[in-house]
C-alpha cells in the first residue's frame, strides 16, 4: 500500500471534531470519470499535482455539500496508484448518508471510465492492503467490510450503487473482495516456516593412529570447540 496523509482540516466535517468507535469498513466509488486524486484531495503536495479549479474537498463543503470520507485512492501526478488518509480513523465522517457513519470508516475509489483492467486492478489492489491495514489496526475480520449499496440494503446507508456497478465489470463483487481480504489476512498471519540451519565444517587434523586424534580431539575441545568430533573414514 503506498499510503500518505493529508487531513481535509477545512473541510466542516473535520471542524466538527465527532468521533466514533470504528466497527466496520465501508467501501466507495466517486461516481465520476476522474481518476486523479487531485481532484478530491488538496491542496498539491507535490505528489498529487496541482487542482485547477481548485474544487477538491479541503474546503469547507465541496461543492456546496457536506460529504468527507476518510481516504481516497487513486492517480497521483505521476500517474502511480496511492491511499491517502484524509481524516482520523476514528472521526465521523459524512460518507453514508444514514447511520453508518457512526459505525465504518469509509473511503473512495477514484472511478475511470470503468473499462480499463489495469487500472482496476491496480486500485482493487490497493483497497485490499488498506482494509488489511485497517482490520489489523481495529481488529476487523473480513465480515466488517461492506460497499455503499450493501451499506443501503442493509438500511444504514443511502440509496447508491456504488462498487457493485463496477466491480463486476472487471469480474469481481464484494463477495470476492472480502475472500481477498481473509485471504492476505491468513497469509500475514501464518507463523514464519522454520529454516533448516546450514554449517560450515572445519577439519583440524587426519590421523593414521587413533590416540593422535584423541589427543587432538582434547586440545580442539579445551579450547573451547566443544562440538568438535572424531569422524572415522
Amino acid at each position: 500500500m503506498n499510503l500518505h496523509k493529508l487531513i481535509l482540516t477545512n473541510n466542516a466535517c473535520f471542524k466538527a471534531g465527532k468521533t466514533i468507535l470504528p466497527k466496520g469498513i465501508m467501501v466507495h466509488s466517486t461516481g465520476a470519470n476522474n481518476p486523479w486524486l487531485k481532484r478530491y484531495v488538496g491542496p498539491d503536495d507535490g505528489l498529487l499535482g496541482k487542482n485547477q479549479y481548485n474544487n477538491h474537498w479541503n474546503q469547507d463543503k465541496p461543492g456546496g455539500r457536506q460529504v468527507c470520507v476518510h481516504a481516497f485512492i487513486g492517480k497521483l501526478a505521476d500517474g502511480s496508484i496511492a491511499t491517502y488518509q484524509t481524516l482520523p480513523w476514528n472521526h465521523r465522517g459524512w460518507h453514508a448518508g444514514g447511520t453508518a457513519n457512526n459505525s465504518h470508516i469509509g473511503f473512495e475509489i477514484c472511478e475511470d471510465g470503468l473499462t480499463d483492467a489495469s487500472y482496476f486492478s491496480a486500485v482493487y489492489k490497493e483497497a485490499l492492503e488498506l482494509c488489511v491495514y485497517l482490520c489489523k489496526l481495529y481488529g476487523f475480520s473480513d465480515k466488517d467490510i461492506i460497499c455503499h449499496s450493501e451499506g443501503y440494503k442493509l438500511g444504514i446507508a443511502s440509496n447508491h450503487a456504488d462498487v457493485m456497478h463496477w466491480f463486476p465489470k472487471h469480474g469481481k463483487n464484494m463477495g470476492t473482495f472480502r475472500a481477498d481480504v481473509k485471504r492476505l489476512l491468513s497469509e500475514e498471519n501464518k507463523p514464519a516456516e522454520s529454516v533448516k540451519k546450514k554449517y560450515y565444517r572445519v577439519q583440524i587434523g587426519a590421523y593414521s593412529v587413533k590416540t593422535n586424534a584423541e589427543a587432538q580431539l582434547a586440545k580442539a575441545k579445551k579450547a573451547g570447540f566443544t562440538d568438535a568430533f572424531i569422524k572415522y573414514d
